[in-house]
């Protein structure tokens, strides 16, 4: 009579069956912000004494944890067929370079983006990085 059911017992008073289904679900989806960090995020365990130093780290994991859905939300919005992990593999190969020939003054450029990263980008509804001028030689 019972296979299939789940039975959710809590002992918070004044909590309607609605507000324990829904908290119940919620916890499922805190689980899985954990295992992002811990896996895809790769945050490894740090330890900290002083409080300032923990609520800093906890900042840290949190805003790392909104960007990772948010950028997961917009990937999936524009249909790009990327997973966070793949289109920061593609971001982090854009380069910035800075370079002096003979004394003579800096030239600074981007690196020259591929069709892969313009998509990523567009997906993520990002401006392309802008420097004075794209170095086609990197």
């Amino acid at each position: 009579m019972m296979d299939g059911k789940l039975l959710l017992v809590s002992n918070a008073e004044g909590l309607t069956a609605q507000n324990v289904i829904q908290r119940y679900k919620s916890l499922a989806d805190i689980e899985r912000g954990f295992k992002v960090l811990k896996s895809e995020i790769e945050i490894g365990p740090v330890y900290h004494r002083l409080p300032e130093r923990i609520r800093a780290h906890a900042s840290i994991c949190f805003m790392a944890l909104i960007l990772h859905r948010v950028m997961r939300s917009r990937l999936k919005a524009a249909d790009a067929g990327y997973t966070p992990e793949r289109a920061l593999e593609q971001l982090q190969r854009i380069q910035h370079h800075r370079v002096r020939l003979n004394g003579g003054e800096p030239v600074a450029g981007v690196s020259t983006l591929s069709t892969e990263q313009n998509e990523v980008l567009h997906a993520l509804g990002i401006e392309k990085p802008a420097a004075p001028e794209q170095l086609a030689l990197l």
